[in-house]
């Protein structure tokens, strides 16, 4: 039995913790935040509840085979609730788009846009269906340690054409430049923007398709306690509200974790589903890789930021499903402007809202409604505005756009509101650069080309999360975990 740490209470380092405690070793999970979740953070505010981050859940195999592991089920610990449609997406000509996996209405909703798409969207999602068995089943669970597991996996990604953009892909089978839209902009919800993140990535039309659209009752936020509760019955120890301040190395091991309040943990070996570039450059300062791997991360691609404003309401909008998406009046255009170097933020925006009580009224308050609304904006890399001062200007806008086009007397109605920017990704969750997503997932930040689940040169420090292989997003995140699980079990077998 190996005593093992793992930094960070996010979904990755919550998945990896529970793995590694199944199999009988002896983990602390240390979270610097008062609560678990990392980027699924939960603020309570007069009666209203706003999950902080992801809440799109997909392929929910991946979260109960984490119960499955010790024999328990999770239906014990949380219960996850169908949502339909998937997204309803809204341009400002008017017209809408239900996007569902019932294959009748779906069909209907494209012939209503255009008849001639419903054929080539069939032929799509047969592409996308051989792009999540390649992409998805085979290798996304699978540590890519050295150029020669890339190399066994060129074949099948360049068979599906990986080297091109989804939306490249999509164009190819639909012409109606709204369904594009509608089939692309999934890649936004792991930080790629459609027109350079991989073909590869279309495997996530599928991976929906496969899975259902799920949300957990009480919240994203439920789940991340029934994963804190199911570690902590199996034995494993959390460490809230204190930070992880540096790992301590002899030669090229881990040897202790040393902890914000000063106190240090003996280690046989250490995992991080923190920040990679503040993995390496904060926690490993000490350490020539450390410093190395550093720099190196910084001349990378990072995925955008987020301005995420949340809200709650007094009063129901029981039109307005679950997941909304409200393009703006450009697309390829603002996006290039927010992964782009410009320098500034665009005067418009694309929106995501999310309105978790269409699912779970139990969110607000009787007869309320809880809210959040997210604009992609430039990482602080990018744009250096001071969000503190822009911050409530730029959520006034949005929520004058969100009135306009959907929520009738909603100014008037607000309870309760605060947002998160980028600076407060870089200063709550150590986000280099704000970015929202961690490396952006252009093919040359792939596979092979992400962070290692196990560091090249210190052979027991690990990585999970968004910086690793596959990505982000929860089912990302999970099948992070499940690689660097395989390789620790290994090694401490």
């Amino acid at each position: 039995m190996a005593k093992l740490a793992v930094i960070g209470a996010g979904f990755g380092g919550l998945a990896l913790a529970v793995r590694l405690q199944s199999a009988g070793h002896e983990v602390t999970l240390i979270e610097a935040r008062d609560k678990p979740g990392g980027r699924a953070y939960v603020w309570e505010r007069e009666g209203y509840t706003f999950d902080a981050g992801p809440t799109v859940v997909t392929d929910p195999a991946c979260i109960e085979e984490l119960f499955a592991l010790s024999g328990r089920d999770m239906a014990d610990y949380a219960e996850l609730l169908p949502v339909q449609p998937f997204y309803r997406l809204f341009w400002e000509d008017g017209t809408t788009f239900d996007y569902t996996n019932d294959e009748d209405r779906l069909t209907q909703e494209i012939v209503k846009l255009n008849p001639a798409d419903a054929a080539g969207y069939r032929r799509f999602l047969d592409y996308s269906g051989h792009v999540y068995r390649e992409g998805y089943e085979k290798l996304g669970h699978e540590a890519f340690l050295d150029f020669r597991s890339m190399i066994a996996a060129a074949p099948a990604l360049m068979r599906y054409e990986a080297f091109r953009s989804v939306y490249a892909m999509v164009s190819r089978y639909i012409e109606d430049e709204r369904l594009r839209q509608a089939f692309s902009f999934h890649t936004l919800l792991v930080g790629g923007n459609p027109f350079t993140t991989s073909a590869i990535y279309a495997l996530i039309h599928a991976l929906e398709k496969r899975g259902g659209v799920w949300f957990p009752k009480g919240g994203t936020h439920a789940l991340v306690r029934a994963l804190a509760k199911l570690f902590e019955d199996l034995g494993g120890t959390i460490l809230l509200g204190n930070a992880v301040s540096r790992l301590e190395t002899e030669e090229n091991r881990v040897s202790a974790v040393v902890l914000a309040d000063g106190s240090r943990m003996r280690v046989d070996g250490a995992a991080s589903n923190a920040d990679v570039v503040h993995s390496y450059a904060d926690l490993l300062k000490e350490h020539p890789r450390g410093r190395a791997a550093a720099r190196a991360l910084k001349r990378r691609r990072y995925s955008p930021s987020l301005f995420v404003m949340y809200f709650g309401v007094r009063k129901t909008y029981p039109d307005v499903p679950h997941h909304n998406i409200l393009f703006g009046a450009r697309y390829e255009e603002l996006l290039a402007e927010i992964y782009g170097k410009g320098g500034r933020l665009p005067d418009d925006f694309s929106l995501y809202l999310h309105h978790p009580t269409a699912t779970d009224p139990g969110l607000s308050p009787e007869g309320a409604s809880t809210f959040y609304v997210l604009a992609p904006v430039p990482h602080r890399g990018h744009f250096k505005g001071d969000w503190d001062l822009l911050a409530k200007a730029y959520g006034d806008r949005i929520l004058a756009a969100l009135e306009e086009r959907l929520l009738p007397g909603l100014r008037e109605n607000i309870a309760v509101r605060h947002h998160f920017t980028p600076m407060d990704f870089e200063r709550d969750l150590n986000a280099h650069q704000g970015s929202a997503f961690s490396l952006e997932p252009v093919l040359r930040q792939s596979a092979w080309f992400r962070v290692h689940n196990r560091d090249n040169e210190i052979g027991n420090l690990y990585f999970t999360g968004a910086g690793t292989h596959p990505g982000a997003g929860i089912p990302g995140v999970v099948g992070s975990a499940k690689a660097t699980a395989k390789l620790m079990l290994a090694d401490f077998a």
